[in-house]
């Protein structure tokens, strides 16, 4: 059983963990809408992702013997700039996401939690990963600048996450 201070933050992540996926299933939604379906696709592989982390943490709670309870979570912002602007909002939200990863092991070892900080250390590499996507789409994004022939390029490798 993991401790009351942890049972609660573990469900908090949760739901930062949802409403991240419903972030980047509204950013799919709007790359939809202005005809850049590997973008599109790229956020909902995203979307997907964010969902199965949830349901990692949702999981281990029970394993744990607690017990999960949902909170609500915001509505996600549905207009956009351009996908510069974009991906720099996803890696801000996924440095935030590392903050409260990196709180959650930091509880975990307070609380002298080994089997919570075993689980996080699959959280920290997987930040890590996150980041690092982002910020490679951004700089190619940068050296695009205003290229539509660049940004259709983009576009199809982007099609192609799996």
């Amino acid at each position: 059983m993991v401790s009351k201070k942890m049972h609660v933050a573990l469900n908090k992540q949760i739901g930062y963990e949802f409403s991240s996926a419903y972030l980047y299933l509204s950013m799919s939604a709007h790359f939809h809408a202005v005809n850049l379906p590997g973008f599109a696709h790229w956020m909902n592989e995203q979307y997907k992702e964010e969902m199965g982390h949830g349901m990692k943490f949702f999981s281990y709670i029970y394993e744990r013997g607690g017990k999960v309870e949902l909170e609500a979570i915001d509505k996600p912002p549905s207009s956009f700039k351009n996908p510069l602007d974009i991906f720099k909002q996803v890696l801000d939200h996924e440095k935030k996401v590392s903050g409260t990863i990196n709180a959650l092991y930091e509880l975990a070892l307070k609380e002298s939690d080994y089997p919570s900080q075993v689980m996080l250390h699959w959280f920290i590499a997987e930040q890590v990963e996150e980041e690092k996507a982002a910020s490679d789409i951004i700089e190619q994004l940068k050296m695009i600048g205003d290229a539509p022939a660049g940004l259709m390029m983009l576009d199809r490798q982007l099609a192609a996450r799996s």
